[in-house]
Formats: structure tokens, sequence, C-alpha cells
């Protein structure tokens, strides 16, 4: 196995069609590549292996949990180069883009030496089971409430200290709405918090339904701020926890109710507002008419929703679209993202007017860097709350993410819809964006 760093780069080279734009380190020692960029380490054979074993962004996924890949230098840098080779495809793009493919390739007769040669390298099959961080959350129909509070506890029951770490004092897990690019975190988050609330037009006296309350800062700005008796729900039970105490602290336990529940099961409106910041990427297509519907049913009429939502790319055919791996097994189990269009299109259908959307994609940028840094400040203490996986799982799919923000393949909307009344009038104000 001498030089392993060197014919990893020389297979690579040959099934990419391109030179590595990263430098690599083997489990040899050896190192090959340009120098003075990131280097990637494949610190044991075995990554190889996952690889060969589940190709594409599964067998990437668990080598990077397993932290049998690694990183070295700058993260952001790595994903930049590295791209194109890993998740982006363009098209016309050809048949060596993603790693799937590039493992495909090596069907192809003029390189099966290089995929003996790197049968060679990754020594015997298979690789060890997959890292315990790999999310199990059963079989049967994807979306029901019992399977939907298996995905949410996966990802968000971790232990709120963990979170307290990564997202600051605000405790909030959404996009930011950034004044200036020399404001706090802290400050970013409290004024998207307040932007929705003025969206909103929440007066003294009015009920608001927060869904997906989280840690409760929603909950706690409308009515601390504003006046209006909060009912909070989560499908998580270390989020109410936190959330209830967070409340009581704030002397607010006569205005916020938290509770575990699903929107499927709340019974008590209509509400006067709702929102929805950053929980309906976990409704999925199947059951986002249904969320639609049952919202619009919660509403008063004349009350108003905002819809804060992650949204994708349309793509040529819809039918193409699939669920990144590495995110569903690891981050956000059954999660799913659809293009702005469709969103607003299926609140239409469930009786809503929309008025307003509102693109705050370069702000999602800023706070994912943000709590990257908060997460490497923290990193020792993060492992320990969690473990080292956990950790790393967390580290990339927000450095990641990120970039993707940056490069238009992702986005995030704020779309404001109404309950108009049968006499048509909305409340909105002539001038939307004011937000008076």
């Amino acid at each position: 196995m001498a030089e392993a760093a060197r014919r990893l780069t020389t297979l690579a080279e040959q099934v990419l069609g391109a030179p590595l734009p990263v430098r690599v380190r083997a489990w040899d020692g050896s190192e090959s590549g340009p120098p003075g960029t990131p280097v990637l380490h494949v610190r044991r054979r075995r990554a190889l292996r996952r690889l060969l074993w589940k190709p594409g962004e599964l067998g990437l996924a668990r080598a990077w949990v397993a932290g049998d890949l690694d990183v070295e230098g700058d993260l952001y840098q790595a994903l930049e180069l590295l791209a194109g080779h890993l998740w982006e495809r363009d098209e016309g793009s050809g048949p060596r883009s993603g790693p799937a493919a590039l493992l495909s390739a090596l069907r192809d007769p003029a390189l099966r030496a290089a995929g003996r040669e790197l049968l060679r390298l990754a020594g015997p099959l298979p690789p060890p089971a997959p890292p315990r961080e790999e999310a199990r959350t059963g079989g049967g129909p994807l979306h029901t409430v019992r399977r939907d509070k298996q995905a949410i506890s996966h990802h968000y029951d971790v232990g709120n200290t963990f979170y307290e770490h990564v997202l600051g004092p605000s405790m909030v897990y959404s996009c930011a709405y950034w004044p200036g690019p020399d404001a706090t975190l802290q400050e970013a988050q409290r004024a998207k918090l307040d932007l929705v609330c003025r969206k909103l037009a929440l007066r003294p006296g009015q009920r608001l339904l927060d869904v997906g309350c989280g840690w409760g800062s929603m909950a706690l700005h409308a009515a601390r701020e504003y006046g209006v008796r909060v009912v909070g729900i989560t499908l998580s039970e270390e989020q109410a926890a936190y959330a209830r105490k967070r409340v009581a602290e704030a002397g607010l336990t006569d205005r916020v109710e938290i509770r575990v529940q699903d929107y499927r099961e709340v019974h008590d409106g209509p509400f006067d507002a709702l929102s929805s910041i950053g929980m309906a990427e976990h409704v999925g297509s199947a059951r986002y008419a249904e969320y639609a519907a049952e919202l619009h049913a919660l509403l008063e009429p004349g009350g108003r929703l905002l819809n804060h939502q992650i949204a994708r790319r349309p793509l040529r055919d819809e039918a193409d679209y699939r669920v990144d791996e590495f995110i569903d097994r690891y981050v956000f189990p059954d999660g799913e993202l659809a293009p702005v269009g469709r969103t607003v299109a299926q609140l239409e259908q469930a009786g809503f007017e929309v008025r307003d959307v509102e693109s705050l994609r370069e702000h999602y940028a800023l706070t994912l860097r943000a709590w990257v840094a908060n997460l490497e400040a923290h990193w020792d203490e993060a492992v320990r709350l969690t473990s080292p996986g956990r950790a790393r799982v967390w580290r990339l799919y927000m450095a990641a993410s990120a970039l993707a923000f940056e490069r238009n393949r992702i986005g995030v909307n704020q779309v404001l819809a109404v309950r108009t009344p049968p006499s048509g009038g909305s409340g909105l104000p002539l001038r939307t964006r004011d937000w008076r």
C-alpha cells in the first residue's frame, strides 16, 4: 500500500477525467495532489469499502460520520472545490458528475483496470456497520403522526445544551434576518422574530398558533412584545420541556402554552394568526395539501399565516427529484424540499390568498456560517454532549448548506397568506412591505 495517496489521486483523475482539485493524504501517511489546497484525509482504508458498498452520498456520509474521511484546512474551500464532483450536477455535465456516477464510470471497459485497483486498495468487503448516528425511523408510510415524531426526535432530541452552543442565546433554529453584515446572530434572530410578528400584524389579545415552536423563542417574543396569547406546538419532548421552562422564567405562563402535539391534532381553533417557521420542510409532498388545509381550517377569517420554508430549485422533470441521502439518514429523516412555486400553489389550493413572498436566501447563508463558527468554538463540549459522529454531521451539513444557499442551489422564503373573508377585505395595507 506504499504511496496510497498517489494511487488514489491517479484513480480519481482517471474516473473524473480532470485533475483532482484538492490534496489527498492516505492512511499510510503519503500525500498527493496540488499543494496549498485543503487536504482530503482518507484516514482508513475502510472509507473506500464504505463507498464501494454504498456508492454515492450514503457511502461518503458513512465514511465522514465514522471519521474514516476528513478534511484538513478550510472546510468551505474544500466543499467549493469538490462541489461539481460531489453533488452539483448541471444540465449536460455528463455521466462523470456525482459520486454514484463516478463509480458507475468504473464499469466502462477503459476503466476496468482502475476499478480493480480501487478494489485492491479498499481491502475486503463488506465494510463495518453504519455509524450509530444514522437514523432508524422504521418502515411504514411516510409522515404518519408516529413516524414524524420519530424523525423529529432524531434531529432535535440530542440535548438542549448542544443546541445552546450552536444556536446561541436566541435558541432560534431557522434563518435569521440580518439588518447588516456587522449585526450579531442574536440581533439578527430577534429581527427575524419581529419581522414575522409585524407581517402577521399581531395585536394584544389575539391568539397565535406557532406550528413547530422549537424552544419557544417565537412564542416568547410574540407574547412579550405584542401582548398575544400563544399556543406553541412541537413533536420534540426535549424542546417542549425547555420552552416551558423559559416561559415560566419569563412570567408568561398565563399567555403562552407549549404542547407536544402534531398540527393535525390541534382542535381548539380558530386562531387569529399562524406562524410556521422552518417546520414545513418536515411535512412531505404527500401531506402538504393536508398541511395547508389544516392550517386554513385553524385560522379565523381575515387571519394571516406566515409560512417560512426552505425551497429547492425546480427540475425539468420533477419525477427526477431525490432526497439527499446524507440529509435523510443523518440530519432530517423524511424531510423534503419543494420549489416555492409549488408551495404557493398548494396554499392557494387550500383556500389561502397569498399576498407576499420574500426570499431570504443570503440571510440563511450568513446564519449557517454563524452556527458553524459557534459549533467549532465549542467543539470539545459538543462532542462530549453528543458524540464525535454527531458533531461531524452537524458541521458538514451546516457548512454544505451555507454554500448551497450562497450558490443558489436552495433558497428560503417567507410566504404571507390570508384566509380572506367572503367580503374580500384582506386587512393588509396598500404598501404591504411597510408591515405596519
